[in-house]
């Protein structure tokens, strides 16, 4: 896909989701409340971990109370995430049902010449299989997008007010996942789109074929049907799987900048501790705050990937409604 033709696409689905900014706008806060109490366990811990002062040595009346406050957290983040991928499923599938019934009311006033030109499997395989994929991709997007986004910021936010030269160095190594994203996704595309369209074929060719069963046994076109659906379905095998083998690169590859990153805090904050610039229990908590803000990279370079087919076969629907 063209990049204006892309930028078009995801402007029509945001037409689709203005219905439910209401949803979205919750979605959104119960995010943002899920990040903050994730983020405040570990300032809960690092606190815990200084009361430990020696043996023999330790405010167990504090520890006790944190312990308490961090249990109270964890059980509000539950009912928030909770919540949250409620409402994500609420939006996602009434999008879903809206571009059906579009497209079924839209199917009846195409002209015959449209009809004649494409087959009945193809304008099947783009109302139910690709509106599917859509559906799927974006409840993927609300679900981890949405949310990895929001704790990167706010994870950000939390470890400035911890250490600042801890920070710059995670924000300085950052950008490699985002490169290494980049890469793969646009390679995945690609394949995804044909992907998308061999399918759309194959599901002509299967539709024409059955409903078809006695004109093709009158003229002794089974072999040739035969070999038609070997040949698309072997196009189909081979952009099958370098779609998944592109897609399935990009989570390894992401991991291996993220422990980069993680070695560099551990081994930055050892240096500071001596200096009283950091304690361990501070320590503590910027390795989980490194460990927090990784994990949505990884997310996020999974659901790229993925909004990719997505993307794909919105073009496909939008091609049909247009």
């Amino acid at each position: 896909m063209k990049k204006d033709k892309k930028q078009k696409t995801l402007q029509r689905i945001m037409e689709y989701m203005k219905p439910y900014r209401f949803l979205i706008f919750a979605s959104l806060v119960l995010a943002v409340i899920s990040v903050a109490l994730t983020l405040y366990v570990p300032i809960l811990t690092g606190q815990g971990v200084d009361c430990i002062i020696s043996k023999g040595n330790v405010d167990f009346a504090r520890l006790i109370s944190i312990i308490k406050t961090i249990v109270i957290c964890i059980v509000l983040t539950a009912a928030a995430q909770w919540l949250m991928n409620h409402v994500n499923n609420q939006i996602t599938y009434k999008i879903g049902k809206d571009l059906r019934i579009q497209a079924f009311e839209h199917l009846q006033k195409l002209p015959l010449s449209y009809v004649d030109a494409h087959s009945s499997g193809d304008l099947i395989s783009r109302i139910v299989t690709d509106i599917d994929q859509f559906t799927d991709g974006l409840l993927l997007g609300f679900t981890q997008l949405f949310s990895g986004i929001v704790t990167i910021v706010v994870t950000l936010i939390f470890m400035f007010s911890k250490n600042v030269w801890v920070t710059l160095l995670v924000i300085v190594l950052t950008p490699f996942s985002f490169v290494v994203a980049k890469f793969i996704s646009s390679r995945s595309y690609t394949m995804f789109r044909k992907q998308s369209e061999t399918r759309g074929r194959q599901t002509a060719l299967i539709e024409e074929m059955i409903g078809g069963q006695k004109v093709v046994k009158a003229f002794g076109y089974e072999k040739e049907s035969s070999r038609r659906f070997d040949e698309i379905n072997k196009e189909l095998q081979t952009y099958s799987q370098k779609a998944v083998f592109y897609s399935s690169l990009t989570n390894p590859s992401t991991r291996f900048v993220n422990n980069i990153i993680y070695a560099g805090v551990a081994l930055l904050g050892a240096f500071l501790i001596p200096g009283g610039t950091l304690t361990v229990g501070g320590l503590s908590v910027l390795l989980s705050y490194a460990n927090q803000y990784m994990k949505p990279f990884n997310d996020i370079s999974s659901v790229i990937t993925e909004m990719q087919n997505a993307l794909a076969c919105a073009d496909r629907i939008f091609d049909l409604l247009e």
